[in-house]
C-alpha cells in the first residue's frame, strides 16, 4: 500500500494488515514456489493464519471474530489483507477469499443456530470453508457428460448427485456451501432469472464426496487444487440449509465479494512491481530512461488501483450499497488492466531471466493470466455500459 494512503489507516486496522504482511512475506511467500510445483494446498499458510487470530477475519465479533466485511463497518481492511497475501502467492489469496466470503455468507443468511454451531469451529479449532457455484455449460475436449448438480427433496434434508468444477480448497476445507440450482444443472452463475439457487453446507469428510485431481491441470493458480467435486448421493440434512431458496442471487451476494477480485489482482501486480524494483537496482538498469518509464507507470497503476478500491469500500461502508455494486464492477474491470500492465510492464523491464523459475515473477504471470478469466471482462464492461444507458444488467455475473 502506498504510504498517503497507508497514514489514512487507524492503528487498529493498520495492526491487522502489518500482521498479515509479515505473515505473507516471511512465510507465504516462502512456501509459494512449492506448493505451485507440487500443485498443493497450502494448508501451512491456513495453520499460520489460524494461530495469528485472522482465520476468523469475517467472523462477527460476538461469535469471536474480528468483524470485517461488506456489511460491517469495515471491509476496507479486509481487501487490504487480501491484497497482501496475494502479493505472496494469488494461489493462496484464492483459497483466503474462498473462506472469507463464506463467512460473510454464514453471517448475513444463516440462522443464529448455524452461526454459533459453525463459527465456534472455525475460531476454536481453524476449520476452512469455501464456496462452490462453477458448473461449465460447455464440454471440454474429451469430456462424455456434461458437468452439473441435481438435487432431489426427501426427507429430513436433500439428495444431491452429480459434480462441481473448479472446486478450490478442495483437499483443505473442512466445509463447503454448495450453490445448487434446483432447476437443474448449471449452479448460480448459469441459472435464469427468479430460478431457486439453495445454499446448503456439505461436511467435505463425508465419504459419498470424491475429489478427480487429473481434471486439474492449468497454467496457473495451481495451489488452489481446484478439482472436480463429484456426489455420490450425497446427503445434506435440512439443519444445513442456509437462508431461504433464491437468497443468494435475489440479495445480490456475488457483488459483496466481486471487489475481492480486483484486491487479489492489486496484490499479484505489487508483488510484480516489488521484484522489478529490487531486480533493476540489483543489475544497475535505474538510469534507463525506458525502464523509468515502466516504473513509473506501474507506481500510478498500483495507486490507481488502491484509491478504487478505497472508494468502493467507502460506499459499502457508509450503505450506499446500490452504488457500490456497480462501484465494485467497475473496479473489478479497472483493476484488472492495471494489474495486466503492471505485470507486462515489470517483464519487459527486467527481461526474460524474469521468466525463468524460480522467479516468483513467472509464477506472478501464469497465475494472473489464469485468475483474471475468472469473469470475462467483456461482459463486465458490457454491463458497466448498460447500467449507465439505464439497461436491465446483471451486477452479479454480468448477464445480458
Amino acid at each position: 500500500m502506498s504510504v498517503s494512503l497507508a497514514k489514512q489507516l487507524i492503528p487498529a486496522k493498520q495492526e491487522l494488515i502489518d500482521r498479515t504482511a509479515r505473515l505473507s512475506g516471511e512465510r507465504f511467500a516462502e512456501r509459494a514456489d512449492e506448493y505451485d510445483r507440487t500443485a498443493q494446498f497450502p494448508a501451512e499458510n491456513f495453520a499460520d493464519l489460524f494461530d495469528a487470530g485472522l482465520l476468523a477475519a469475517t467472523v462477527p465479533k460476538p461469535h469471536g471474530g474480528l468483524g470485517l466485511g461488506p456489511f460491517s463497518d469495515d471491509v476496507h481492511t479486509l481487501w487490504m489483507m487480501t491484497t497482501e497475501i496475494a502479493k505472496a502467492d494469488l494461489s493462496m489469496a484464492r483459497c483466503w477469499e474462498g473462506h472469507v466470503n463464506s463467512m460473510c455468507l454464514l453471517d448475513g443468511c444463516a440462522s443464529e443456530t448455524q452461526k454459533r454451531r459453525w463459527f465456534e469451529d472455525v475460531v476454536d479449532k481453524g476449520n476452512i470453508w469455501v464456496t462452490w457455484s462453477g458448473e461449465p455449460q460447455a464440454l471440454t475436449p474429451g469430456q462424455e457428460a456434461p458437468y452439473g448438480t441435481h438435487l432431489k427433496k426427501v426427507d429430513g434434508g436433500y439428495r444431491i448427485n452429480g459434480s462441481k468444477v473448479f472446486s478450490s480448497s478442495a483437499t483443505g476445507a473442512n466445509w463447503a456451501i454448495l450453490l445448487v440450482n434446483t432447476a437443474g444443472p448449471g449452479g448460480a452463475r448459469h441459472a435464469d432469472v427468479g430460478a431457486k439457487v439453495v445454499m446448503l453446507a456439505c461436511q467435505l469428510s463425508d465419504p459419498s464426496v470424491e475429489f478427480d485431481d487429473s481434471w486439474w491441470d492449468p497454467i496457473g493458480m495451481r495451489a488452489t487444487v481446484s478439482y472436480l467435486a463429484r456426489f455420490n448421493d450425497t446427503f445434506i440434512p435440512d439443519a444445513n440449509l442456509i437462508g431461504r431458496p433464491g437468497q443468494y442471487l435475489e440479495d445480490g451476494w456475488q457483488t459483496c465479494f466481486t471487489p475481492q477480485y480486483a484486491a487479489s489482482f492489486l496484490g499479484a501486480a505489487e508483488g510484480a512491481y516489488d521484484y522489478a524494483l529490487s531486480h533493476l537496482k540489483t543489475q544497475s538498469k535505474s538510469g534507463d530512461p525506458y525502464i523509468q518509464h515502466h516504473v513509473g507507470q506501474m507506481s500510478i497503476n498500483l495507486e490507481t488501483g488502491h484509491l478504487w478500491l478505497r472508494h468502493v469500500a467507502q460506499l459499502w461502508e457508509s450503505g450506499q450499497v446500490a452504488a457500490a455494486r456497480v462501484a465494485g464492477a467497475r473496479a473489478r474491470f479497472l483493476v484488472e488492466q492495471l494489474a495486466e500492465d503492471t505485470v507486462k510492464r515489470a517483464i519487459r523491464a527486467c527481461g526474460a531471466r524474469a521468466l525463468n523459475r524460480p522467479s516468483p515473477l513467472e509464477r506472478i504471470y501464469r497465475d494472473l493470466s489464469f485468475y483474471v478469466r475468472h469473469d470475462n471482462a467483456d461482459h463486465v464492461l458490457a454491463m458497466i455500459g448498460r447500467a449507465d444507458l439505464g439497461i436491465d444488467h446483471d451486477v452479479s455475473f454480468f448477464h445480458r
